[in-house]
């Protein structure tokens, strides 16, 4: 899935900046938190891939329960 390697390629992207910003670095915390929002977008993207699949397949069922809640608090 190509959305799954996107996500595993922008996690990995990050480490080096997350240690620096543990380290103090403030520009590259600012580049942290910036790669964390385009995180965000790859995960929905990878979670609506997995939806999709899941949906295709899955006629019948009582609404799965993914542990939900998360659509609220986006903002």
């Amino acid at each position: 899935m190509t959305e799954y390697d996107t996500l595993k390629r922008l996690v990995e992207d990050a480490a080096e900046d997350v240690a620096k910003a543990t380290g103090g670095n403030k520009a590259a915390g600012t580049r942290v938190r910036k790669k964390m929002q385009e995180i965000k977008s790859a995960a929905q993207e990878v979670r609506k891939k997995i939806l999709e699949g899941r949906g295709a397949g899955d006629e019948g069922g009582g609404g799965g329960g993914d542990g939900g809640g998360d659509d609220a608090s986006e903002g």
